[in-house]
């Protein structure tokens, strides 16, 4: 709804600084909160600098806000299972500030970043948080009437994204090494979605029917890992050595995520959506860009698939 204040925590990240800006492009007044400033904040966006788990700082920043996203989490589930005290600390009681703060605020809506692992044997302590903060976002319903939309992302990729992201580091690997390492047989299947596809349907969440739902966010084409492989060494105009490392498969699902869910999520999709070729070459001129520091403009918008979804 135009003109009510959005704050988004966590968004000076990959996801949430294309949020943050989707958000403003639907007529929000916008409010970043993160530890350091966004390189990616937009002269009518505000920015305030704090720390998710403290919660005074949290509160504060989300006076007057009508909707609260929160983004602020260890994401990289690698990291999560090394860092599984980190992990619960601020994947769980840090949603929990947000969701308090949303409440003072009198938010009319909760929106939060889950994940495709959130009911499925993989993901290890990243999938727990999340499934704890889950839990908690139903109860705060329960009890207080807090609205929420659940978003369980997929395989994320776009510009903004740095070597914590798959499609990120394959691109690197091939710019860089002329080659790419995969810790895994390549077999895993993926249905990736464009960065900001998946911003364009979290603010499109805000509709009254998206209201107390669980909602999958995941590209439209299932791919083998190792097909991606092979569409980028054949995008690069130099010969990509592909390398395929098995004993070091990390925690990661092969070809579905979803087991038994006591919450089923509703899948969204777009009508239109960035086609996987398109975002891959967009996000190889954001490489090629950060690493030959070229001054290039970076609200460049990729072109949108004509395919219909």
């Amino acid at each position: 709804m135009p003109s009510e204040i959005a704050i988004v925590y966590g968004a000076s990240g990959f996801l949430g600084s294309h949020v943050a800006d989707a958000l403003s492009n639907a007529g929000y007044r916008v409010r970043l909160f993160d530890r350091l400033p966004s390189i990616y904040q937009r002269p009518d966006q505000e920015m305030v600098i704090g720390d998710i788990m403290n919660l005074d700082e949290v509160t504060k920043a989300a006076e007057g806000a009508h909707v609260v996203y929160n983004f602020a989490a260890i994401a990289d589930i690698d990291e999560a299972n090394d860092k599984p005290l980190a992990t619960a600390t601020i994947n769980v009681l840090g949603n929990m500030h947000a969701l308090e703060a949303a409440r003072l605020a009198g938010a009319r809506r909760f929106v939060f970043a889950s994940t495709i692992y959130v009911y499925s044997e993989s993901g290890s302590f990243y999938r727990a948080s999340k499934q704890a903060a889950e839990r908690f976002i139903e109860t705060y319903h329960e009890r207080y009437g807090l609205d929420y939309s659940i978003l369980r992302y997929g395989s994320l990729y776009g510009r903004r994204a740095d070597a914590r992201n798959g499609i990120y580091r394959m691109l690197h690997e091939a710019v860089d090494r002329h080659s790419i390492t995969y810790h895994g047989s390549g077999e895993a299947i993926r249905e990736y979605i464009h960065v900001e596809d998946a911003a364009r349907m979290s603010v499109q969440v805000l509709a009254p029917e998206f209201a107390n739902r669980h909602l999958i966010l995941t590209g439209q084409e299932r791919l083998r890992i190792k097909d991606v492989m092979t569409m980028i060494s054949e995008i690069m105009p130099w010969k990509i050595e592909l390398h395929f490392d098995q004993a070091r498969a990390g925690h990661h699902y092969e070809v579905t995520p979803y087991a038994f869910q006591p919450r089923i999520g509703r899948k969204l999709v777009l009508n239109e959506h960035v086609d996987l070729g398109q975002g891959l070459l967009d996000c190889l001129r954001d490489i090629h860009r950060t690493m030959h520091h070229s001054g290039e403009d970076d609200e460049a918008t990729p072109l949108a698939s004509d395919n219909k979804a």
